[in-house]
This record gives structure tokens, C-alpha cells and sequence, in this order.
């Protein structure tokens, strides 16, 4: 399998697994979000450590040149989540999610100016397209939206971008994808473990239950998301991120009973369309270049 090939079905399941994880953020009920990162981060930490000790990965950077990105990555990667769950706390579930949903533009703007990855119009017109058809399901209403809290999404969404594209240079550059996970799972822990400490709500077991699955899934997305964007550049599958909504929208009909409307199919039809226009393309135009794995 094509390297491009293996980012793209890593960031499908990277989506599939972030969609379970939105569903148990939302079922584990009224906390802080500080208290809700913490424990999303605390279980892929302890995963991640696993799966170093299994494959003997030291913890740290193999270059120290890379210790600067690495540290940006988990700072930006902190600071979306953090920025994302506040969101899915205060705002409309469909403003939340259209504000995480910029963390993939930006991850290809972020790749264009610091990776120096060529950006053509194609690629601007199929995620243009994916973002259409992610407007079409979520239908934001952002006159009726806090505007902190929008603004704060907004930012989340920009700092998850930058974030991924500090995972493609670690990548790029000789870093393990399960180190880059410890990292940013340990960083998050200690800058979220003070709020939690002052501000702790007692939690019922089946609030416990939630945000363990919410950590198993963040922890299945979060490693399938690094692996993805170290195989293949931002322009060429961010726009598979987009599969999160269907996924999430199943899980919302099956799980509250959400039905989505005609837009929603719409924006369905648009995403996977642009989606395959994108698979096509990138296999057709040069498929002679790909390292087969």
C-alpha cells in the first residue's frame, strides 16, 4: 500500500475513532472541561507509554533540533482540545464542531508556510468543497452563539492545525508517532492537572465510564491521526477529516436519536464526492512517486 493510501484510511479511522469520543464527551454529563481533558489525556498517556515500552521507543526527541516542534505540537494540541471542549461545553454541538472542523485548512495553510508544501488551486477547490458540504450538515447559527466561546472554538480549531502540521515535520524528521503521543498526552495532563485540583466535581461511575471511553477513543484517534499525517502530506487527505461529521451523525441518531435532514444528506454527498475527487486525482497524478510500504 501507497504511503498516501495508508494516510488516508489512518485519518478515516482517526475520524471514527475522535466521532466516539465527541459521543462519551457528551454523555459523561455536566464537569468542567478542564476535568474532561485531563481525563481523555490520562488514558492515551498511559497507552501510549505501553505500546514505547513494547517497542523499546526512549522518551524524547531522537534530534534535539526537533524538541522545539515537538513542544509546539503538544502546546497547540493542548490548547485546540482545550478550545474544542470548551465549545461542545457552551455552545450548540453544531457551532462546536464546525469551529474544530478549521483545524484541517489550517493544517494545510500551516504545512504551505512552514513545511513548504506545494499548494495547487485543486487543492483549494476540494477543501473549499469538503467545508461547503460540512456547512450544509452543520448549519451553524452563529448570530445566536457566545461570541467567547466561538472565539475560543475558532482558536482551538487554529491551534489543532498547527498541531498536526508540527506532527508531520516529527515525522518527517525521524520522531516516533507513540513518543509525539506521550508527550502531548503527559503536557496536557500537567497543564490541565492544576484547574482540575481547584475545581474537581465529584463523578458518578457512569461518568467515569464515559470519559474512559472518551480516552480510548481519543487515544485510537490520536495515534491514527499521527501515523496519518507522517505518511502523507496535509493536502493530500486532511479533506478525509471530513468523514468525522457522517460518522458523528451516526452515532448521534443511533445513540439520541438525531436525525439529520435533507441538508445534511447533502452535505454528505458533497463531502464524500470531494473526498473521492481527491483519491482519484492523487493516485492518477503521481502514483510513479509514492514509496509502497
Amino acid at each position: 500500500m501507497s504511503n498516501r493510501n495508508k494516510g488516508i484510511l489512518l485519518i478515516i479511522l482517526s475520524a471514527f475513532s475522535f466521532a466516539f469520543m465527541f459521543a462519551f464527551v457528551r454523555l459523561s454529563g455536566d464537569l468542567p472541561t478542564m476535568q474532561k481533558v485531563f481525563f481523555r489525556n490520562f488514558v492515551a498517556l498511559f497507552f501510549a507509554l505501553g505500546i514505547m515500552k513494547k517497542k523499546h521507543i526512549r522518551f524524547g526527541c531522537k534530534n534535539r533540533k526537533n524538541s522545539a516542534v515537538l513542544f509546539i505540537r503538544a502546546l497547540g494540541g493542548s490548547l485546540g482540545m482545550i478550545g474544542n471542549f470548551y465549545a461542545i461545553d457552551v455552545l450548540v454541538l453544531s457551532d462546536a464542531s464546525i469551529l474544530n472542523k478549521m483545524s484541517p485548512f489550517f493544517c494545510v495553510f500551516f504545512s504551505f508556510i512552514f513545511l513548504k508544501e506545494k499548494l495547487r488551486l485543486f487543492n483549494i477547490i476540494t477543501i473549499s468543497g469538503a467545508f461547503v458540504g460540512a456547512l450544509f450538515v452543520i448549519k451553524p447559527t452563529f448570530a445566536n452563539a457566545d461570541l467567547f466561546a466561538s472565539v475560543v472554538g475558532f482558536l482551538g480549531g487554529m491551534s489543532a492545525g498547527l498541531a498536526y502540521t508540527c506532527v508531520r515535520y516529527l515525522g518527517q524528521h525521524g520522531e516516533r508517532g507513540p513518543m509525539i503521543v506521550a508527550y502531548f498526552s503527559l503536557f496536557s495532563c500537567l497543564i490541565t492537572l492544576p484547574f482540575m485540583i481547584f475545581d474537581f466535581h465529584p463523578m458518578e461511575w457512569w461518568q467515569i465510564l464515559c470519559l474512559l471511553g472518551a480516552g480510548l477513543g481519543a487515544a485510537g484517534g490520536q495515534f491514527s491521526i499521527t501515523a496519518a499525517y507522517s505518511c502523507a502530506p496535509a493536502k493530500e487527505i486532511s479533506v478525509f477529516d471530513y468523514t468525522q461529521i457522517i460518522f458523528t451523525a451516526t452515532l448521534g441518531f443511533l445513540m439520541f436519536g438525531d436525525k439529520p435532514d435533507i441538508w445534511s444528506l447533502l452535505g454528505y454527498v458533497v463531502i464524500i464526492s470531494m473526498a473521492l475527487i481527491v483519491f482519484i486525482f492523487s493516485n492518477k497524478k503521481s502514483p510513479e512517486t509514492e514509496q509502497s510500504t
